[in-house]
């Protein structure tokens, strides 16, 4: 059985997300540093019939997230699917942006990706397969004033993935993002949609393999 990690597995897109891989007969792994909220979303997804486990991560600790990769290979083996979806939101303008928030909020946005990325792509890259997707969002290209430090991280979000896309793409392993362009909501037809999109980048054939896809999509 495949192996799906979510690194945060919210209400909206992320538990969205591992319920679309699941119904693929992934066994899929949520994360989440409030154990009472995960284990809500683990039952919602076991009494639909899917192998579903938990694990307590928070992207705001770069050791936690290490933590969470090494855990989850020694009791799963290797990992086929890490999906990052943790993000800092709060509205927060220049003038507003507290400067004791900085860190952990970019944290979270991106550090946190970044050494995901790290950790998972060693057994992907050693192995020649595997995927990473990663929840990007439109601020990464039209930021709004007031989500100042979410936009930064998006735009990080972007910038990563299609960074390390050509190389990582030679090895055998995709990496991509879906740039979410609407609102999106706990159980809602834009959180199925984005799953989708995340289902439909990893399968694309290797030779179409592309580094982002928006949703909703674009017009030509």
């Amino acid at each position: 059985m495949k192996t799906f990690l979510s690194i945060g597995s919210g209400p909206g897109i992320g538990i969205a997300t591992a319920e679309r891989f699941a119904q693929e007969d992934f066994r899929v792994v949520l994360t989440s540093r409030d154990p009472e909220k995960l284990g809500e979303r683990a039952s919602q997804l076991s009494s639909k019939g899917y192998t579903v486990s938990t694990m307590k991560a928070d992207a705001g600790n770069l050791d936690s997230v290490l933590k969470l990769i090494s855990e989850t290979e020694a009791e799963f083996g290797a990992i086929d699917v890490l999906h990052f979806n943790s993000a800092s939101i709060h509205s927060a303008s220049i003038e507003t942006q507290a400067p004791e928030t900085f860190v952990s909020d970019l944290t979270i946005n991106i550090g946190a990706a970044l050494v995901a990325t790290q950790a998972a792509s060693r057994g992907m890259l050693a192995r020649g397969s595997g995927a990473i997707l990663m929840t990007g969002g439109a601020l990464a290209t039209h930021p709004h004033p007031d989500y100042l430090l979410l936009g930064i991280g998006k735009a990080g979000i972007q910038n990563l993935t299609q960074g390390v896309f050509d190389s990582f793409r030679n090895r055998g392993v995709h990496v991509a993002s879906v740039t979410v362009a609407t609102f999106v909501t706990p159980d809602s037809p834009e959180a199925r949609g984005v799953a989708q999109a995340f289902w439909d980048l990893y399968t694309q054939p290797r030779e179409g393999w592309t580094p982002e896809v928006i949703y909703p999509a674009q017009p030509i």
